[in-house]
């Protein structure tokens, strides 16, 4: 496209975007988008998408037109906030939902995409996605990266590990609180069966998680056995234990498809009906709107192989200032999701 034609697709864009601010007739609004104006054009000045200019002015019909057109659904202005943040910044719960719902069918479709092609077969024109290379989203790079087991300024024991220019936290103190209660809510259960699981499996890559975990005297633990893979090389492994009571997933520098292909085994890798599988629901947590949406998509594809979820809500926004030090955030959101599966009963 030459310049001329960008500079004309930036007019239409910016037309629109005013055109909804000035909260000009739906059927105005309709013809200049059937006049070719783009709706994944932003503004210089906030970085307002028409979407985001329809969720302000609260026209819950625009917003779903608008969405039915192919309005980015997680595009974010320049204080990071999607259509979804300014609808509840209004408490306009119907907005929000269209643009959840919009979420939720655009990563199911990608899900979908992904189950039948390589990722780079994929259109790129389907969801915004970055590149990185770094062991903050790479399993190599992660596996081929030095770890520090240090205390931060705030007295956390903590796990971190360098990722580009940065250090990311794999492990803060601050995910104590989560911890427990993941196993306040298995443990109640737990404690009131008759015959109590023995073994306990943890699978670990890490040659640096390892070493730590030596030092840390867990290999001589009773009834604990590592297996030293990646979590994909070790199903045959575990497939051999007759099924597991409860079983807990927590990776880093994995994205939603890997934990999505975990799901894929837990028929074959849950003891029964009496089990209880839970995992680190930590996808999008810097994002209200992303956070809900990979909760209900997590919900929907456990459906599928058969597992059914409840959730409780962990409050763990206090203290925020001191929760991340000097490593990159990873969860801002003062509710963390704690979910709790167990396989449906056969009817």
């Amino acid at each position: 496209m030459t310049d001329d034609g960008v500079h004309i697709l930036q007019q239409l864009g910016h037309f629109l975007i005013d055109a909804i601010f000035r909260d000009e007739p739906i059927e105005n609004i309709k013809e200049i988008v059937d006049g070719g104006a783009p709706l994944w054009y932003q503004n210089e000045s906030e970085g307002a998408s028409a979407l985001h200019a329809a969720a302000y002015m609260q026209n819950a019909e625009l917003v779903q037109f608008l969405i039915d057109q192919g309005a980015i659904w997680n595009s974010v202005d320049n204080l990071k906030n999607t259509a979804g943040e300014i609808a509840l910044s209004f408490n306009n719960q119907e907005i929000y939902t269209i643009v959840r719902n919009a979420g939720i069918r655009a990563e199911m479709l990608l899900a979908l995409l992904s189950s039948h092609a390589e990722s780079n077969a994929l259109p790129d024109t389907l969801v915004i996605r970055s590149e990185d290379s770094t062991a903050a989203a790479s399993t190599d790079a992660f596996l081929a990266s030095k770890l520090r087991f240090i205390k931060d300024e705030n007295g956390q024991e903590i796990c971190v590990v360098k990722a580009g220019d940065e250090e990311i936290g794999v492990m803060m103190g601050w995910e104590k609180e989560i911890m427990e209660e993941t196993a306040l809510q298995i443990d109640s259960w737990f404690q009131s069966l008759p015959n109590r699981p023995i073994v306990h499996y943890i699978v670990e890559p890490h040659a640096d998680v390892l070493q730590y975990m030596k030092e840390q005297g867990w290999y001589k633990k009773t009834g604990v056995k590592v297996v030293e893979n990646k979590w994909q090389d070790s199903i045959p492994e575990l497939l051999t234990v007759g099924g597991f009571d409860v079983i807990y997933t927590d990776t880093f520098s994995e994205d939603y498809n890997a934990l999505r292909a975990f799901f894929e085994h837990l028929p074959d890798l849950l003891a029964g009906p009496e089990s209880r599988f839970s995992f680190f629901n930590g996808l999008g947590a810097t994002n209200a709107l992303f956070y809900d949406v990979y909760t209900h998509l997590a919900e929907l594809h456990l459906a599928d192989v058969g597992v059914n979820v409840e959730w409780k809500d962990v409050h763990v926004g206090e203290k925020k200032l001191e929760r991340w030090g000097k490593t990159r955030e990873y969860f801002s959101l003062p509710l963390y999701r704690l979910p709790i599966g167990s396989m449906g009963h056969q009817n």
